[in-house]
């Protein structure tokens, strides 16, 4: 209820009387004063005069009410130590495909092999809980897919080439804006759940990041609106979802590599494999052709892009 309100107050730039705000949403006028009541101590300035609400200023808080369509699945924190241990207990606990866990800051992010990910205030950080249909031989595919809707997001949004790097990175020159990690708990023939935890630095400042990491208002100069990014983002992960086991899945992903078609190091749990990324499989693997021309199939490790004809290593 209190996202309607805010949708009805943000359509106005005059006071909305509590009788036409009551009338709108079904409600009594009593109910309309509570839960306004409830949006101020969330840090929203609405003035409250004779001629009823005016919302003044927002906070930049990614709250439930920010999300009415998707209020009821998104558990919001300030600060956690990770998105992803929340996300875990609640799949465990039986917690439906769709549930959002979105932090302001975490204090343990992490990204794969248990690296840690620095997560300050003014990036995106969530963990969406999913209950694919599908083997866990494809699994790899959600990371291709949740790389794509971040990819596309940011093209489409504010027209930077971003750009995916195999298994789980989106680039922008070269430089790290998003890194995905994903968390499984399978049976031999099925998924139990997968846990897809995406770390996007949105409008975090330059000088707060390393010199192989950017972020989005790096990129662009100025802050965007996280709300408005996490909203895209969002929509479009739920249409790639329908697409997973589509081969449109993988040829968008390879019309957004900069990994293909180039020289890589991948550094695997019992292998070293380097030479040129010539594809990838209908699994999610990379195809990689040594210098003696075997194609070596690597489902996950660590990819380095060597330099190359003048081109940067990242």
């Amino acid at each position: 209820m209190k996202g309607q309100i805010l949708q009805v107050l943000r359509r106005s730039e005059e006071y909305v009387s509590g009788e036409c705000l009551a009338r709108q949403l079904g409600i009594s006028r009593v109910a309309v004063w509570k839960h306004v009541q409830r949006l101020k101590q969330d840090g929203y300035k609405i003035e409250i005069a004779p001629g009823g609400y005016r919302l003044v200023q927002s906070p930049d808080l990614l709250l439930p009410c920010e999300f009415p369509e998707l209020e009821q699945r998104i558990r919001h924190f300030l600060e956690l130590g990770s998105t992803m241990d929340v996300a875990r207990e609640l799949a465990k606990k039986g917690a439906p495909a769709g549930t959002i866990i979105i932090a302001e800051t975490q204090t343990k992010g992490r990204g794969r092999l248990g690296r840690e990910w620095l997560s300050p205030r003014g990036g995106i950080y969530f963990t969406l809980i999913l209950r694919p249909c599908i083997s866990p031989a494809y699994a790899p595919r959600i990371n291709l897919m949740a790389a794509v809707a971040v990819a596309l997001t940011m093209r489409e949004l504010f027209l930077l080439h971003a750009e995916v790097k195999w298994p789980n990175d989106v680039l922008i020159g070269g430089k790290k804006v998003c890194g995905i990690l994903a968390e499984m708990d399978a049976e031999l023939d099925r998924i139990n759940y997968v846990n897809l935890g995406i770390g996007i630095n949105a409008n975090v400042p330059p000088q707060q990041l390393v010199e192989t990491a950017t972020s989005l208002q790096a990129e662009l100069g100025r802050e965007i609106s996280r709300r408005d990014f996490l909203r895209a983002l969002l929509t479009e992960l739920e249409a790639w979802q329908e697409r997973l086991m589509d081969s449109m899945l993988l040829q968008e992903w390879k019309r957004l590599s900069a990994t293909l078609q180039r020289q890589v190091k991948i550094v695997a749990a019992d292998q070293v494999v380097e030479g040129d990324a010539i594809d990838i499989d209908a699994y999610g693997a990379l195809l990689v052709r040594n210098r003696s021309g075997e194609i070596n199939r690597i489902l996950a490790g660590d990819c380095v892009h060597l330099r190359e004809r003048g081109g940067d290593k990242t």
